[in-house]
């Protein structure tokens, strides 16, 4: 490979417009640029674009410099790179445009999971465009492929879960946000978020997991870090009201309700978000009980609902057909008998809660055991 003589120049104008702490970063391209040394030159070059300010310079980089060279680096790093020039580019339309070129190039089957990649990242300003159609297109096409894949690179992974959550977003289909965009935080450090992102993905998850008529289980979004971006927020709120549905605690989601103003959507969904929390709260009722004192009246469950008590046994029909309890209802003695409801995360009084009935439940043990010991005396004596 012959060494271009526009490549000297085109480095040695961009490092005199170049802040001073990235200067040096061209001096060290044109070094091994010139010996040859691809893969340390792609480390360099890598580590450039991780400096914010590098911004400004990434694309002009990519097009008079790395397009040099591109096929002496990795691909699935070429895309790497030209996905992080792309986001410096203002216009939605060219970042797209740049990005579709770079999947013809890497279009290849030894070359399939960049293809991914560069694909996902094109198809983000597509959606950003409101290209619907084309985008479930491409999100069905890369999953075929990611099937396919024996090992997948956690990037491109994340790259395919964002995609799919924020077109689930704006399609409001809540249960799959909530899904993928859980499965992307588990791609992904956190901590290198932005406050911003880390703020608006924490809001969106926990309206999604309000919102969502089978989520009825907020154990992974309560133990993730990333509710943690809304504490001394105007929005910790809605980590309050998590909290609440997840203990069925009517009384507070009653206090929180004010709150909803804020938030048009939770606004208008009312009906249903005080089903789903008489629902977890009916739930929480079982649970506190002994699994040999589960045969529940209708006037308690309307009692810890505050529902009607007309409107308990619709209730209790709608737990069943959720999957959230499996029992039987007794109509002519207004009893429900549950004998399995659905495991969930507890939160610190409901853990104290189920310690409170392993230790009576250990304390009966003891008793039965020094009973039946006592009688044994009496019977070989």
């Amino acid at each position: 490979m012959e060494i271009d003589s526009d490549v000297p120049q085109f480095l040695a104008a961009q490092r005199r417009q170049a802040p001073a702490q990235l200067q040096n970063y061209y001096n060290t391209f044109e070094d091994l640029y010139e010996r040859k040394l691809w893969h340390q030159l792609t480390l360099a070059v890598q580590e450039f674009v991780s400096k914010p300010e590098s911004g400004p310079f990434q694309v002009a980089l990519y097009q008079q410099f790395i397009s040099e060279w591109e096929a002496k680096m990795s691909q699935l790093k070429l895309v790497t790179v030209g996905v992080s020039a792309a986001r410096q580019i203002p216009d939605h339309t060219q970042a797209r445009e740049f990005l579709k070129t770079l999947t013809e190039k890497v279009d290849k089957d030894e070359t399939r999971d960049a293809y991914v990649l560069a694909k996902m990242e094109a198809t983000h300003f597509g959606l950003l465009l409101g290209d619907l159609d084309s985008t479930k297109k491409d999100l069905e096409e890369c999953s075929k492929h990611l099937d396919s894949f024996d090992s997948v690179d956690p990037q491109i992974n994340a790259s395919y879960l964002r995609v799919s959550a924020d077109y689930y977003k704006i399609k409001a289909d809540y249960a799959k946000y909530y899904k993928n965009a859980l499965l992307y935080l588990a791609c992904v450090n956190i901590d290198d978020l932005s406050t911003a992102e880390k703020a608006s993905r924490a809001n969106d998850l926990a309206l999604s997991a309000l919102l969502g008529d089978s989520i009825y289980n907020f154990g992974e979004l309560l133990m993730h870090p990333i509710l943690e971006s809304l504490v001394g927020t105007e929005r910790e709120w809605l980590k309050n009201l998590l909290f609440a549905f997840n203990s069925g605690d009517i009384g507070k989601f009653e206090a929180l309700a004010p709150h909803f103003a804020q938030e048009n959507i939770l606004q208008s969904n009312m009906t249903a978000l005080r089903q789903k929390i008489c629902l977890m709260s009916l739930t929480e009722t079982v649970f506190k009980r002994n699994s040999d004192n589960r045969s529940i009246p209708f006037a308690t469950i309307s009692s810890e609902t505050k529902l009607p008590l007309e409107e308990v046994e619709i209730l209790v029909m709608k737990a069943l057909s959720l999957g959230l309890i499996k029992g039987t209802i007794d109509q002519v003695d207004s009893v429900v008998r549950v004998h399995w409801v659905q495991p969930r995360v507890l939160d610190r009084n409901q853990i104290k809660g189920m310690q409170e009935r392993l230790s009576a439940w250990n304390e009966n043990v003891r008793k039965t055991a020094l009973t039946m010991e006592a009688e044994a005396v009496d019977v070989y004596a």
